[in-house]
């Protein structure tokens, strides 16, 4: 993908008239620009880059961590395969938020971005909805997996609990991707933060190791990171817990993610400012 076509990420944004604050102009931002990011940045329509990356990678991960855990812990596979099954939703929400975010300066069209008057809440969080899709999908292929073939169940009473718990999972995860990636606005290297994330991920939020077997430091870093309490209410809708007993899990999971998408913004106008006054901001 050459760099001309990833400028049309900024100048092929809906252009903005009279009045870019408006209600119809936002709407045009958020959902045209989120759609048209994620189509210039990525090269998600091959096949070949997307089948490896966000199927066969967690196909694999499903496969070795079920292998692993039941053997080293004596737990059913499927404990793991859940976990895990879950937590691949952060491929698409850490690794597509940072680049994203971060790819505008790589690639060039961060000035573009910044100078257009649209509303920056707009642009903003229009990127979010094509990976919190992504991540999505790629979690509901891996439950699939698991249910197939390594002996993951559901309740069907409280089906549609355990989706909702997953849906707040995986925007709780985007938007700590969302942070990152404008914490990379200032790094040279912002995937490896993404690579730390997706490593504190396995090992603080209960994926593999449940939690209350921590040690208490790590039990802390683990309530303050997404999967955490979402993963939790997976497994017990799963296995037949109803709102009533997970909406507590839900509802702390949904306020992390809302913590972490204000965090995301506040730094990203933060750093705009910054530029503005220092033009720091495409410098590589």
């Amino acid at each position: 993908m050459s760099v001309a076509a990833t400028a049309s990420t900024a100048t092929s944004l809906p252009p903005v008239t009279a009045n870019p604050g408006s209600l119809r102009t936002a709407w045009r931002v958020f959902w045209r620009g989120g759609l048209m990011s994620y189509g210039m940045l990525f090269n998600w329509a091959r096949p070949s880059i997307y089948i490896p990356t966000l199927i066969g990678g967690p196909t694999f991960q499903l496969l070795f961590f079920a292998a692993l855990g039941s053997y080293a812990a004596g737990r059913s596979p499927a404990y793991f395969a859940l976990g895990n099954a879950v937590q691949v939703s952060a491929l698409s929400g850490i690794f597509g938020m940072t680049m994203a975010i971060a790819n505008e300066r790589f690639f060039s069209t961060l000035p573009a971005i910044l100078a257009t008057p649209a509303n920056r809440v707009a642009l903003f969080t229009g990127r979010f909805l094509p990976f919190i899709a992504n991540g999505l999908f790629v979690s509901l292929y891996a439950i699939t997996f698991g249910v197939v073939f390594l002996g993951v169940r559901f309740e069907a009473a409280t089906l549609g609990v355990a989706g909702l718990a997953l849906l707040v999972t995986v925007f709780s995860c985007t938007a700590i991707g969302a942070l990152q990636g404008a914490i990379s606005l200032r790094l040279r290297d912002g995937l490896f933060g993404a690579n730390l994330l997706m490593l504190s991920f396995l090992l603080f939020s209960g994926v593999n190791i449940p939690v209350n077997t921590l040690p208490g430091w790590m039990q802390v870093i683990s309530n303050l990171l997404p999967f955490t309490h979402g993963l939790e209410a997976v497994r017990q809708a799963a296995a037949g817990a109803g709102l009533d007993r997970v909406g507590g899990l839900i509802v702390t999971e949904g306020g992390i993610g809302i913590a972490y998408a204000i965090g995301a913004f506040a730094l990203f106008s933060y750093l705009e400012r910054s530029a503005r006054a220092n033009a720091t901001l495409d410098v590589r």
